[in-house]
């Protein structure tokens, strides 16, 4: 069969990141594997129209990818392709629907929605397609959602709606229980050279051999605020000679200058970081620069686990603070202490690693005292980069449904998720959008704007490099919409001005 895979348009504020979705790699891969012919659309990076593609393609199934402030994206795309394509059966998987799988399900353009892991179901649902298709060549999706037939009946992790009108909900599919198994991302599917590198702000890499790879699945906590909770709680992960297998093809075989870790929770087994430091240098892998994306558990990251792991090339380590108080630490179920933290970072700093912190402003019960504590903590951490995000009140979340009882969300619509557009999301209590947003523009720049601080980035090559990128995010984050629009009137130019 030929098969499409589709990340539709991600419209971002600033001029961020754009990297492979590592998701649909990994449906390329399994897709391949089972012997049909792939291709991927990014919108994010395509110049051929998608109704050009789909005629001169035509593909027998299709399926996209949503997360919050995509998914109405992800509709009027599959919209389109029911005009282009009628018969054609559209699957619709992701973070979003797979919170909300009835939401989408309800909607005319989508016939299934996968919910959480997304490979094995997939290939099940494909197998089930391709059966129809050899006895009726003209089979369309009506008929995959005729009633009657049950074709969807043993297909596990998926919502549809029959052509009856009736909803139907099959059980959650069991977490794939050895991730050995999958095959390798399908980066051969990418138009890798259109793509930036993991993170442009602060590093100088050629995009096209930026790669991403994901060690383990899962996660045993439960943060409030965190929509890791579409996914199975129960932690898996790939063993370090699988790891390295891979790792090894994307510098041999790819030319990689630099692999970013993506897992929510790398380090929950130390020894096997140990064994992948072990085999990252027995293979002289270790030249190539690697770090730790999204981050990893500050209770678990010893000096001698990140020294090993410095010697096998990793350059930089992320971990998740969000805030500075006490309390508010226990009320997100965190389960970690501030001093834990503040030794995880200087253990990597003693050993060399550049550092990440995560923090967030605006959390459920914060005050302008409790986020001044968070500030002040950043600042005492002095990671490279600090990252402040405001609070996010995401589907599926705890603080979704705190904020949904006890508060006002703000946001109207689901494209008014859009990352870094600089507006609080919802109020409760004392916590205000206008106390939020000042609060979150002050910790910017009172945490990159000291004078040590300054110098220090200075002094960075790559700053330099990424210059132009670097002082666009800078000034649509650091600056009110009020300054920037007197530094414009000022400066006598219509420098954009982003809310």
């Amino acid at each position: 069969m030929r098969v499409l895979l589709i990340n539709p348009k991600f419209r971002l504020p600033i001029d961020t990141r754009t990297t492979p979705h590592l998701g649909l790699a990994y449906l390329g891969a399994v897709t391949e594997r089972r012997g049909d012919i792939c291709k991927i659309y990014d919108a994010d990076v395509e110049d051929e129209p998608l109704a050009d593609f789909l005629r001169e393609y035509r593909p027998d199934v299709v399926g996209i990818t949503a997360n919050t402030p995509q998914v109405k994206q992800a509709w009027r795309t599959a919209q389109l392709i029911k005009q282009v394509l009628p018969g054609v059966p559209i699957i619709i998987g992701g973070p979003h629907p797979s919170v909300l799988s009835e939401e989408s399900a309800m909607r005319p353009e989508i016939d299934i929605v996968v919910r959480g892991e997304g490979e094995a179901v997939w290939v099940e649902l494909l197998d089930v397609i391709d059966r129809a298709k050899q006895t009726d060549p003209d089979f369309t999706a009506e008929d995959l959602l005729d009633p009657e037939a049950h074709l969807l009946d043993t297909v596990f992790g998926i919502t549809y709606r029959t052509n009856d009108g009736k909803m139907h909900i099959t059980p959650d599919h069991p977490p794939i229980p050895n991730l050995d198994d999958l095959p390798w991302p399908a980066y051969h599917l990418f138009k890798m050279e259109r793509y930036t590198n993991l993170q442009p702000a602060t590093d100088h890499v050629d995009g096209a051999r930026s790669f991403s790879i994901l060690t383990s699945r899962g996660c045993p906590y439960r943060c409030t605020f965190c929509s890791q909770s579409i996914m199975p709680q129960k932690w898996r992960c790939r063993s370090a000679k699988n790891v390295a297998d891979e790792w090894e093809h994307l510098v041999r075989d790819y030319g990689a200058q630099e692999i970013g870790v993506l897992d929510d929770s790398a380090n929950i087994r130390v020894d096997r970081l140990h064994e992948l430091a072990d085999e990252l240098i027995r293979r002289k892998l270790n030249h190539v620069p690697w770090i730790f994306v999204n981050g990893i558990r500050a209770n678990l990251a010893s000096k001698e686990l990140l020294a090993h792991l410095k010697e096998a090339g990793l350059k930089r380590v992320a971990f998740g603070v969000e805030t500075g108080d006490p309390d508010i630490m226990l009320s997100i179920d965190k389960r970690i202490d501030h001093d834990t933290i503040r030794q995880a970072f200087q253990n990597a700093k003693e050993v060399g690693l550049e550092t990440i912190g995560f923090f967030i402003i605006g959390l459920p019960g914060d005050t302008e005292e409790t986020m001044e504590r968070t500030i002040q903590f950043a600042i005492e951490l002095d990671p490279m980069i600090a990252n402040f995000s405001m609070m996010t009140p995401y589907p599926g979340t705890k603080v979704y449904e705190i904020v949904k009882r006890k508060g006002r969300m703000l946001v109207k619509d689901w494209d008014d998720y859009v990352f870094f557009d600089g507006k609080a999301r919802y109020e409760m209590g004392e916590l205000t959008a206008e106390l939020v947003e000042r609060k979150w523009r002050e910790a910017y720049r009172r945490f990159y704007l000291r004078p040590r601080r300054v110098v220090r980035t200075l002094l960075r090559k790559d700053f330099w490099l990424n210059f132009p990128r670097t002082s666009r995010v800078a000034f649509r984050t650091i600056f009110p919409r009020k300054v920037k629009k007197e530094l414009a009137r000022e400066l006598g130019t219509s420098v954009a001005v982003s809310q």
